[in-house]
């Protein structure tokens, strides 16, 4: 995944460019960086960080950095801001989202005569300077944005910042937010809505979806307006969302806590206590606890001093051991109790299925599980928040691959339909292998429910298969 986050200013800007990029951390653990433009022109960093935070890795920069605008990112996969000499004049451009038609794309660049892209060492090219060069074939750097917005398959949010200001675009259907905020002499532009809070400056504006907006000191200007077709991410809510954000007038943490009342409507198990895996499935299962009247506790608690973010290293052999070392065991609130558990999903099940065993050998007596979300059948399409390299990684796709042989469409559906035998004998299977006492999934009709949201306007696809 990643995030965003831009600022332009009267004054200097690298301190609340600096603190509103940290404030991503939690979207990506790979690379963050900063660009700025000031009496000297462009400056930029950009730093590993994936064995230390953003903030320590750009406390130097923040000294050294000077400019009334910029922009920073966090960043899951290529490095970025990129720093670009064209015709349409110099620009620092930083992207978050997925170009699924990247070599198609790049292959068209050659043929209209493209010298060359670099190339990554594993192979592959930088997404963001595929963005660049496709705005670049344009007359105007607006139409070269729109022409970004017609020409990619996927999605594509991003802030491009000149020497006059920023311009700030929203994926063509609004698959991730983006969001200006005001105070006295200076703007911001971020992914995250509560990111720039703290700095002083309150919200004026949701981007909708394709919608383009140029931002400068003064005030912004939109420059494309909004489409009426929406395909927000729901796992925004569910997942990667930070719990004081806001999509679309939606609160996370509120959403949470509907979706586990609305899952402790359809439940009948009388746990000792609910819990939640922290941090994601917490507010589910304060939602579900407040709703069913068990008590809500914590049986063990995520050592965060040396592992405060959601994120985990990209190996998965790491993944799994990480995922057990960083939780700690509360014995007084485990031996001999039942336990019903929320986590946000099951993807794997590798983790959850161990945390399961590290319950157990604590001395619990029951382990209930119930996943926040619906089962995971589709990787997803449009956004990199999975770092799943094929659908068989899904444990639902390959129980199902199993019972049926071949996959197809109409069983697919079939397994995605909560009343449907297939779906229950699923869900039935998937509790035998990873050695649950019980497991309900949330139906995907709450969890549309929890968030008030039309149904037309949330991208579905990774639970039903429906874009």
């Amino acid at each position: 995944m990643g995030g965003i986050f831009g600022i332009v200013s009267k004054t200097d800007c690298v301190f609340d460019l600096f603190f509103g990029t940290d404030y991503h951390s939690h979207l990506g653990t790979r690379r963050g960086g900063m660009a700025v433009y000031g009496a000297n022109g462009f400056d930029r960093a950009i730093h590993n960080i994936e064995n230390s935070p953003f903030r320590t890795k750009f406390e130097k920069d923040v000294d050294e950095m000077k400019g009334n605008m910029g922009i920073g990112c966090i960043s899951d996969n290529e490095p970025q801001p990129l720093l670009v000499r064209s015709h349409l004049g110099n620009y620092a451009i930083t992207t978050v989202g997925k170009v699924n038609n990247l070599d198609e794309l790049m292959k068209e660049m050659f043929d209209n005569g493209a010298v060359h892209f670099l190339e990554h060492s594993g192979g592959g090219i930088n997404q963001t300077e595929l963005v660049a060069s496709l705005i670049n074939t344009q007359n105007s750097l607006i139409d070269g944005l729109k022409y970004v917005q017609e020409k990619i398959d996927g999605s594509m949010t991003l802030l491009l910042l000149t020497s006059k200001g920023i311009y700030a675009m929203r994926d063509k259907y609004g698959r991730t937010p983006l969001n200006i905020g005001k105070k006295d002499g200076a703007y911001s532009i971020s992914f995250e809505s509560f990111a720039y809070l703290n700095l002083g400056y309150k919200e004026v504006k949701e981007l909708g979806p394709g919608e383009v907006v140029f931002v400068s000191p003064d005030g912004y200007e939109t420059l494309s307006g909004a489409r009426e077709e929406m395909k927000i991410c729901s796992f925004l809510w569910v997942y990667y969302g930070y719990p004081t954000s806001s999509y679309e007038g939606l609160n996370v943490e509120a959403m949470r806590y509907k979706c586990g009342s609305l899952m402790a409507k359809r439940d009948n198990v009388t746990p000792d206590i609910v819990a939640g895996v922290p941090d994601s499935g917490t507010p589910a299962a304060i939602g579900y606890a407040n709703e069913s009247g068990i008590p809500f506790a914590r049986p063990f608690i995520k050592y965060t001093p040396t592992w405060p973010r959601s994120f985990m290293p990209t190996s998965q052999t790491q993944r799994n051991l990480i995922a057990k070392m960083k939780l700690i065991p509360v014995d007084a609130l485990i031996r001999d109790k039942s336990l019903l558990l929320i986590d946000d999903s099951i993807v794997r099940g590798t983790q959850l299925r161990e945390t399961t065993e590290f319950l157990y050998d604590s001395g619990a007596k029951e382990v209930h599980i119930r996943p926040a979300c619906p089962p995971l059948l589709h990787g997803c399409k449009y956004l990199n928040f999975s770092r799943s390299k094929s659908e068989m990684d899904l444990i639902t796709r390959r129980i199902i691959k199993d019972r049926e042989g071949v996959e197809t469409p109409d069983n697919l559906a079939d397994y995605a339909n909560p009343e449907s035998t297939n779906y229950k004998e699923m869900e039935a299977e998937i509790c035998k292998q990873l050695k649950f006492t019980s497991l309900q999934f949330c139906r995907l009709d709450d969890m549309i429910a929890s968030t008030g949201i039309s149904p037309c306007k949330l991208c579905t696809y990774c639970w039903n298969g429906k874009e």
